[in-house]
C-alpha cells in the first residue's frame, strides 16, 4: 500500500475493532456457528469500509474477488481432505486403525497417549478441520476414557499440529494474506515455537491418564514422540513446509509399533490406581468381545501411504515439480484506492494456483486410488452390512459446505478490512498504546483469540495475519516473531474454540457438557499462551 491519510484515532480504531468484537459476541456469547457469524461479520466489514473508511464499491469488489480466490486455494485442500475422511468412515478404515493399534498394548497410559496425542496429531496432519476430534473422541471412549476427558484429550493433543496440519493449510492461508519477506525464517520460527507445545501436550495427557506414576512410566515415549513431532517438522521446513507436520506425525505414528513391543508399555499398568481420565468400571469397552474390523491395519494405512508417496513425488523432486508447476491459473486485478488514499496496487496475475503441485492434488489422487482399492476388496459392502449405510458424498457436503462458507466469509472479511485500511488502523492503534515488548508478548494471544473467534487456526491467520505484520512494522520489530506467534497461537487456540468443543461433545455423546470441557482446556491454553509469549521475545 502507498502512504495513506486515514485518520488514526479512538473513533476509527473502535470502528475497525467492531468487526472483531461482533464476531466474539456472536461466537462466544450467543454461541453462533462460524458459518453463521462469518457472513454477518463480512457484512459489517463492508459497511464500515464504505461508510466510514471511504472505500468505493470498486475497491470492495476487488477485495471480495481476491478473498474468493484466496478461498479457492484453501478449499482445494478442505474438500479432498474431508472426502478422504468420509471414505475412511464408509470403508471401516478408522475401526481398522483403532483395533490394529489397540492389539499391540494393554497399557492404558500408552493407549491414551497413542490415540489422544499421536493419532490425533497424525489425523490433524491429514484431515484437520475437526476430524481429529470427531475421530479420536469415540476411540478414547472405546478404551475406557471418561467422556469429558475423551473430548479434552484430543483437543490438547492435536493443538500443536494445527498450523502445518492438513498439508500446511494454515501456512498456505498466511501466505495468501501476508507478503512475507523471510518465508523460511518465519516457518522455522513457527516450528520452534510449536516444538515445546507438543511436549507439553504429551506431559499433560500422561498426567490425565495417571498423574505422577503415569509420567514416570511414559517419559521415554513422551520424549521420543515430542522429538519426532517437533524435530522432523523443524528440519523438513528447509525442504517443504507443506509436508513438515505430516511427516513428523507419520514418523511418530510409526514409532508406536516398536514402542508397543517394549515390555514397559505392552503390559497393563495395574499399579497406577489414580486415573483421572479413566472410568472406574474396571473394564474398558476395548477389552470386551467385539466384531473384528472389516480391514487390517496395513489396508487402513493405505491412503496415508499413498498421500505420502504422491506428495513427495510432486512437491519435493525439482524436475517433477517444475514440470507440473508450469500450468497455472490466476486472474488480474486492477489498482484500487479509497477516499483516504489507501491504495492497493494492481496485479496482472493475482496469486496464481498451480493445480498439479497444489496439496489438494495429492489428496485427490490418494482418495481416488483408495476408493478403487477399497471397493475392489469389498470393504464398503462389508462395512455397510456391519454398520449400515454410510453415504460418502452427502456426508462430504454436510461437513464441507459449512466449513467452506466460514472460510469464504473470513477471507473476504479480511481482504475488505485490508483494502479499506481497517487493518492499518488496528495495527497503528495497538502500536501507539503498547510498548514494543508487550506487543510481541501479546502476539500469541492475538492468534489464540483468532482461533477462538473462528474455531480455526487457518481462519485466525487470515483474520489477523496482516494485523500482526503491521503491528511489528509499526513497533520497529522483526515481523518474523509476530507471524510465528500468530501461527503458534492460532494452533493452541483450537483447544478451547467453541465449534471444536461442540464437535467433540457431539461425537462423545455428552452434548450440553461443553462448559466442563472448556474448564479443562482453558487453563492449559492460557498457560501455553504465556509460554509462547515469552518465547516470542527471542524472535523479535
Amino acid at each position: 500500500m502507498t502512504e495513506s491519510t486515514v485518520p488514526i484515532n479512538v473513533g476509527t480504531w473502535l470502528l475497525a475493532i467492531s468487526v472483531i468484537v461482533l464476531l466474539v459476541v456472536l461466537l462466544a456469547v450467543l454461541h453462533w456457528k462460524a458459518p453463521q457469524a462469518g457472513p454477518v461479520g463480512m457484512f459489517l466489514a463492508v459497511v464500515v469500509a464504505v461508510v466510514f473508511f471511504q472505500a468505493p464499491w470498486e475497491t470492495i469488489a476487488v477485495a471480495t474477488g481476491k478473498g474468493i480466490w484466496d478461498a479457492v486455494f484453501i478449499l482445494l485442500v478442505i474438500w479432498p481432505s474431508l472426502l478422504l475422511y468420509q471414505v475412511g468412515v464408509a470403508s471401516g478404515a478408522f475401526e481398522g486403525l483403532r483395533q490394529g493399534l489397540s492389539r499391540y498394548s494393554r497399557n492404558h497410559v500408552f493407549l491414551v497417549l497413542a490415540f489422544g496425542w499421536v493419532f490425533a496429531s497424525f489425523m490433524q496432519g491429514i484431515a484437520g478441520f475437526g476430524a481429529p476430534i470427531a475421530i479420536v473422541a469415540p476411540l478414547l471412549l472405546a478404551i475406557g476414557v471418561r467422556p469429558v476427558y475423551a473430548v479434552a484429550i484430543p483437543l490438547i493433543g492435536h493443538a500443536w499440529a494445527s498450523m502445518y496440519g492438513t498439508l500446511g493449510v494454515g501456512w498456505i492461508a498466511l501466505l495468501q494474506v501476508v507478503d512475507i519477506d523471510d518465508e523460511l525464517g518465519t516457518a522455522l520460527a513457527t516450528a520452534a515455537l510449536l516444538a515445546p507445545v507438543t511436549l507439553v501436550s504429551g506431559v499433560t495427557i500422561a498426567w490425565m491418564a495417571g498423574k505422577g506414576p503415569a509420567l514416570r512410566l511414559a517419559w521415554p515415549l513422551i520424549l521420543i514422540v515430542a522429538a519426532l513431532h517437533g524435530g522432523i517438522q523443524f528440519v523438513v521446513m528447509y525442504w517443504e513446509p507443506l509436508l513438515s507436520n505430516f511427516l513428523g506425525g507419520a514418523a511418530a505414528l510409526a514409532a508406536l509399533y516398536p514402542l508397543s513391543r517394549w515390555s514397559r508399555f505392552s503390559r497393563a499398568a495395574d499399579d497406577i490406581t489414580d486415573r483421572p481420565a479413566m472410568r472406574d468400571d474396571g473394564e474398558s469397552d476395548a477389552e470386551e468381545a467385539e466384531e473384528p474390523a472389516v480391514m487390517s491395519l496395513p489396508w487402513a494405512l493405505l491412503p496415508y501411504a499413498l498421500l505420502t508417496a504422491v506428495s513427495v513425488l510432486t512437491l519435493t523432486i525439482p524436475p517433477v515439480e517444475d514440470l507440473l508447476g508450469r500450468f497455472e491459473l490466476g486472474f488480474p486485478f486492477p489498482e484500487v484506492t479509497t477516499g483516504y488514499d489507501v491504495t492497493t496496487e494492481g496485479e496482472s496475475t493475482y496469486d496464481p494456483i498451480a493445480p498439479l503441485t497444489h496439496p489438494g492434488f495429492a489428496l485427490i489422487v490418494s482418495v481416488v486410488v483408495t476408493w478403487l482399492a477399497f471397493r475392489a476388496q469389498g470393504f464398503f459392502t462389508a462395512q455397510r452390512r456391519k454398520e449400515g449405510e454410510q453415504p460418502i458424498f452427502s456426508g462430504l457436503v454436510t461437513n464441507a459446505a459449512p466449513a467452506s462458507l466460514a472460510i469464504l466469509s473470513f477471507l473476504v472479511l479480511a481482504s475488505v478490512m485490508e483494502h479499506s485500511g481497517q487493518i492499518e488502523v488496528l495495527a497503528e492503534g495497538i502500536d501507539a498504546v503498547l510498548p514494543p515488548w508487550l506487543s510481541a508478548f501479546s502476539a500469541a494471544f492475538i492468534g489464540i483469540l483468532g482461533a477462538f473467534i473462528t474455531s480455526s487456526s487457518t481462519s485466525a491467520n487470515v483474520l489477523f495475519g496482516q494485523l500482526q505484520q503491521n503491528i511489528a512494522t509499526g513497533a520497529g520489530l522483526n515481523p518474523t516473531g509476530f507471524l510465528a506467534a500468530q501461527g503458534a497461537g492460532g494452533s493452541v487456540g483450537n483447544t478451547f474454540a467453541p465449534a471444536n468443543i461442540v464437535l467433540g461433545t457431539s461425537t462423545a455423546g455428552i452434548v450440553g457438557q461443553e462448559g466442563r470441557v472448556l474448564r479443562m482446556t482453558l487453563p492449559w491454553t492460557l498457560a501455553v499462551g504465556v509460554l509462547l509469549g515469552l518465547l516470542t521475545l527471542f524472535f523479535v
